[in-house]
């Protein structure tokens, strides 16, 4: 780094800047941190102080009582007693064991006072045996105070009463600080301790305010928060809640906390410098993105660049940059599409050229043979031609101008179609129907050629389609046209209409007769094109009918197509199937 670069000062004052942000917090943890990890654990202790007291309240059995009181001690950390009106502790004992022993339920009873954790047995639940030998505090045999609590038979002490039976129930102190009967048994030195703090505390716990005192162990010197509260029986006796607990792990947390600080203070060290050293590099990146924006430029690649958000000279630049960049990118595209749109019009331009030359050229050619038989014709009456030969020169003269006339009107529609002239009209209408009527039409061309047709419907009889019935009339009868004309004598022209998936109904039109090239299947749509250029004139039609159906069906959103089959050729159409009856 240069002495006097950017990146050097950013790493100078973002470590310096880093490493006070940690001297603080260092400073904030030595001075606060214990007395919100003090405020924190007794407020939490009061909160479920209240709980506990809502619940004591609601029941009025001694044993679920005494399971409530040893279920907080464990659950807090905490020594627990009840008090009195007079501030006495009460006989409720939170530890107990209850054995099923020679049919009868006994009742042990855990003293605070003399008894330590390792005088009972670890691991113990219900279900276990157990072997007590104590001393029986009741006339009927059924309340203990425990000696030994053991779960192998050893020798009987002298004096000492064995009961042996299964564990159905208990309350033990556990996940505790260190030794919590200790701690439990400590509750009357304590209270000793506050008795004469009691009275100047009275009128505080008349009103349901709890009172918070501090205490130390003088033989351990831990330290111990104590929380009294009223505790409402409902009968109206006062009685109290006497909590106690350590405060010992507040300031041991608070010790390792300083520790570890000690100890991590060289690796934050180290992180702030390389921490550092990093993002100066990304807050000086701007620069070079500046530099690669302007070698892009240079290039003239006006691609869109990332914009820098900063409001320094760094930003303004950047965004003027980009600015430019997104201008001249703009410019060079709007030139592009216009180039592109030129090339464009002048393809189509092209094409319609191409077109026009072959329509007149295709016009030239349908209409030079029927001109020139005219011609003849008409040159024969002109010489007087013998009578007889006067007729049928007219009739010829007549068919060939209705077969141009024809070619014309054919190049009228077609010319329509291209030029998106047509509108259609479309409405329901039964298809069987419109198959049926243009097929009857064709009755002369049948019996001329001694073909006969079938009409194959599915299952039902009526199929409504939405369509425009004039257009589809003319698309069956065109098609229809085509099979009689390429259908050999003496055979059956089947049309099949049925329902086919996705809400279509498909009509096929299948004849029998040679088969098209493949070369010539995807070219028969277009106009003035014929398969067989030997059937232009006594068999082939104006070279317009199936550039009319294709229109037509296109504008119908049908799929149409034409395939070969084992006896001929097969034209087939789509079109959307409708649920309503056919309109009038």
């Amino acid at each position: 780094m240069r002495r006097h670069s950017v990146v050097l000062k950013l790493f100078m004052v973002t470590s310096i800047l880093i490493l006070i942000v940690f001297s603080l917090v260092l400073f904030a943890e030595g001075l606060y941190f214990e007395r919100f990890y003090r405020a924190s654990k007794i407020n939490a202790l009061e909160r479920n102080m209240d709980h506990f007291a809502n619940e004591f309240n609601q029941t009025a059995n001694e044993r679920k009582r005494s399971g409530l009181l040893g279920a907080f001690m464990n659950d807090n950390d905490a020594s627990t007693s009840i008090l009195n009106n007079r501030f006495e502790r009460t006989s409720l004992n939170p530890y107990f064991l209850e054995l099923q022993a020679n049919g009868k339920t006994i009742e042990i009873r855990i003293s605070t006072d003399g008894t330590t954790m390792d005088e009972i047995p670890q691991g113990i639940g219900i279900g276990d045996m157990l072997v007590i030998d104590g001393i029986f505090m009741d006339q009927e045999d059924t309340i203990m105070n425990p000696v030994v609590i053991q779960q192998k038979n050893k020798d009987l002490e002298k004096g000492l009463i064995r009961v042996k039976g299964k564990i159905t129930d208990l309350m033990l102190p556990e996940r505790r600080s260190y030794n919590p009967l200790y701690q439990d048994a400590l509750i009357h030195d304590a209270l000793r301790d506050w008795m004469p703090h009691a009275e100047q505390d009275q009128s505080r716990l008349r009103n349901g305010l709890p009172v918070q005192v501090e205490w130390s162990d003088k033989w351990s010197g831990v330290q111990y928060a104590v929380i009294i509260r009223p505790l409402s029986e409902g009968n109206g006796g006062n009685h109290y809640l006497f909590v106690m607990t350590s405060l010992q792990p507040v300031g041991e947390a608070v010790g390792i906390l300083k520790q570890y600080f000690v100890y991590m203070a060289p690796i934050i060290f180290v992180l702030v410098i390389v921490l550092s050293l990093i993002y100066s590099r990304i807050v000086s990146r701007p620069l070079v993105k500046l530099s690669r924006t302007a070698t892009r430029l240079a290039k003239l690649d006006f691609t869109v660049q990332p914009e820098i958000h900063s409001k320094d000279e760094f930003g303004d630049l950047s965004r003027n940059m980009v600015a430019l960049s997104r201008n001249l990118d703009a410019a060079l595209k709007e030139l592009s599409g216009v180039n592109v749109k030129l090339l464009e019009d002048m393809e189509e331009k092209r094409r319609s050229e191409q077109l026009r030359k072959e329509l007149i050229a295709n016009i030239s050619h349908e209409l030079k043979t029927p001109l020139a038989i005219v011609k003849g014709f008409a040159e024969g009456l002109q010489d007087g031609v013998a009578d007889d030969k006067k007729e049928r020169y007219l009739a010829l003269i007549v068919n060939e101008t209705d077969r141009m006339n024809a070619l014309i009107m054919d190049m009228l529609e077609l010319s329509k179609f291209e030029a998106k002239a047509i509108q259609l009209q479309p409405r329901s209408l039964c298809i069987t129907d419109v198959v049926q009527k243009a097929a009857d039409s064709f009755s002369q061309q049948l019996e001329s050629k001694h073909l006969q047709y079938r009409i194959n419907i599915g299952e039902v009889e009526e199929l409504f389609v939405k369509a425009d019935p004039r257009r589809i009339e003319q698309v069956v009868m065109n098609l229809l046209s085509n099979a009689i004309r390429h259908a050999v004598e003496n055979s059956v022209i089947t049309i099949t209409v049925q329902r086919a998936s996705n809400g279509k109904v498909a009509t096929v039109i299948e004849n029998v007769g040679a088969p098209i090239a493949e070369e010539d299947l995807s070219r028969i749509w277009d106009h003035f094109y014929r398969a067989e250029r030997s059937r232009d004139r006594k068999t082939g039609g104006t070279g317009l009918g199936l550039a009319i159906v294709k229109h037509i069906l296109e504008l119908h959103e049908s799929e149409y197509g034409v395939v070969n089959t084992n006896q001929g050729v097969a034209f087939s159409f789509t079109l959307n199937e409708s649920r309503g009856k056919p309109n009038e």
